[in-house]
C-alpha cells in the first residue's frame, strides 16, 4: 500500500465530501448536517457537537478511502470510475441502510417509531434521508461520486 497517497488523498477526497455536504447544506438543498448529528452523539453542547463531528467525520473519511484503496488493490487499478463506481455503492449504503440504523445508535435522535423527547430531540433522517429534504439523497450521492472519483483518480498503486 502506498501510505503516503493514502493519507493524502483520503484527506482530500473526505474534505471534498464534506465541503460538497456542508454547501449543499448552505445552499438550502438539504438540511442534513452530518458532522453536528455525530458530534451530538458525543456532546449535548450544539458548539462542541459540530467540532467534535467534524473530527469524527474526517475520521471516518480517512478510514472509509481505505477500504477503496483495498478495493483498487484487489482490482490492480484505480481509475476515477472505478472510485465513483464504489462512491454510488457506497452512498447507497448511507442512505438505505445507515440513516436507518442511526436513530438506534444516537442517543440524542428520536425513533421513526417514537418521537422526539427532552432527550431525543433530533429529527430521524429516515429512508434516504429524505426527513431533510427531497434533494437530500442527490447531494449525499455526488458527495460520494466525488469522493470516490478523487480517491480513485489521484491515488497512487504502489508500483510492482
Amino acid at each position: 500500500m502506498n501510505w503516503t497517497s493514502s493519507l493524502l488523498w483520503g484527506f482530500v477526497s473526505t474534505i471534498v465530501l464534506t465541503t460538497l455536504m456542508a454547501g449543499s447544506q448552505g445552499m438550502r438543498l438539504t438540511r442534513m448536517n452530518l458532522p453536528y448529528m455525530l458530534g451530538t452523539i458525543f456532546t449535548a453542547n450544539r458548539d462542541r457537537a459540530n467540532v467534535i463531528g467534524f473530527g469524527v467525520h474526517v475520521m471516518m473519511g480517512w478510514l472509509f478511502s481505505l477500504f477503496y484503496i483495498a478495493a483498487f488493490h484487489a482490482w490492480d487499478r484505480a481509475t476515477w470510475w472505478l472510485g465513483a463506481s464504489i462512491g454510488l455503492v457506497h452512498a447507497a449504503f448511507v442512505l438505505t441502510a445507515g440513516m436507518r440504523l442511526l436513530p438506534g445508535m444516537h442517543p440524542r435522535m428520536a425513533s421513526e417509531q417514537q418521537g422526539p423527547t427532552v432527550m431525543r430531540q433530533l429529527e430521524p433522517p429516515g429512508f434516504l434521508a429524505l426527513n431533510y429534504g427531497y434533494q437530500t439523497p442527490i447531494s449525499v450521492v455526488v458527495a460520494h461520486l466525488a469522493f470516490g472519483a478523487i480517491l480513485g483518480a489521484f491515488y497512487t498503486l504502489p508500483a510492482r
